[in-house]
């Protein structure tokens, strides 16, 4: 037996080491299972904790109360990989907050009171894959550039928030996006919708149930329907095309339009002009009739 222990004996050093350093290293109230992630999840924190490790790849700040994030949070933590701020009380956050970690893999924002995403939030973030903004109550509006830069986007969850409407040009700029979730949004069936219906259906396998778990309100009525019932002919109104008729009549009628207005011109120049002579002309035949 005693062999064994003084053969173990260096090992449970060893170990213990290394334990009351990760203890040392790791924020307060805070856990850390291992030496690159730091979870904080459901500690009630109202505002990031400090002395977070700069070597940090995990970090976890899920279900907490925080409103804020500091504009230069980041910047020391260029190791950072997944960031899971999920359920926290977030409302805005700040252009170029999240650009400064190149290694950002996984972001994770759902749940908090987001109300936009401006041009500029992500930064051009090119290692991104995986971004959750879903379930923000007030989030309404979400910029046509709001991910541009994001090349490696695969998957993006915009599902259960304030949105009725969304440009097409914010999907389209994402090159790798293999998965999206919009389901959930208080979509309005108009002419603002018409072209997002158009890139629905073309890109359906990209939805985790393809069109059938979204829906639209009709602007008149307010009545909900699927986008299982609707077609690109239920848009047909918003389609502007013009033909070779159409642009013909416009031009002639542009044209038509400026030959009254010069000729009226003229008219009116040429009868105040013959209507003053007239008046000088009956004056002096006034003032020699007085002589």
């Amino acid at each position: 037996m005693l062999p064994c222990v003084c053969w173990l004996q260096p090992i449970l050093i060893l170990l213990s080491s290394v334990l009351w350093t990760r203890g040392e290293n790791c924020p307060t109230t805070c856990l850390c299972p291992d030496p690159h992630t730091v979870d904080c999840s459901r500690r009630g924190l109202t505002r990031l904790p400090d002395e977070i490790p700069l070597d940090v790849r995990r970090l976890l700040l899920a279900d907490n109360w925080i409103p804020r994030i500091p504009s230069d949070f980041l910047v020391l933590y260029s190791d950072l990989v997944y960031l899971d701020l999920r359920n926290n009380s977030l409302s805005h956050i700040e252009p170029g907050t999240l650009s400064t970690s190149s290694r950002l893999v996984f972001l994770d924002l759902g749940s908090n009171n987001l109300t936009e995403i401006p041009k500029g939030m992500f930064g051009e973030s090119r290692s991104l894959i995986k971004l959750r903004l879903g379930n923000n109550p007030y989030l309404s509006m979400v910029s046509e550039e709001a991910f541009l830069g994001l090349t490696s986007l695969r998957e993006l969850e915009l599902e259960r928030n304030a949105l009725s409407s969304l440009k097409v040009g914010a999907l389209s700029q994402l090159p790798s996006l293999r998965l999206v979730r919009l389901e959930g949004n208080p979509w309005v069936c108009n002419c603002t919708f018409a072209n997002l219906f158009a890139w629905l259906m073309e890109n359906s396998h990209k939805l985790p149930n393809g069109v059938a778990g979204m829906e639209c309100s009709l602007p008149l009525d307010g009545r909900h329907v699927s986008l299982t019932q609707l077609s690109k002919d239920s848009f047909r109104e918003c389609q502007t095309t013009l033909t070779l008729t159409d642009l013909l009549i416009i031009i002639f009628s542009g044209i038509s339009v400026s030959v009254v207005a010069i000729m009226t011109s003229f008219f009116l120049a040429s009868t105040v002009h013959c209507f003053q002579r007239w008046s000088k002309g009956t004056k002096g035949d006034e003032e020699e009739s007085e002589e």
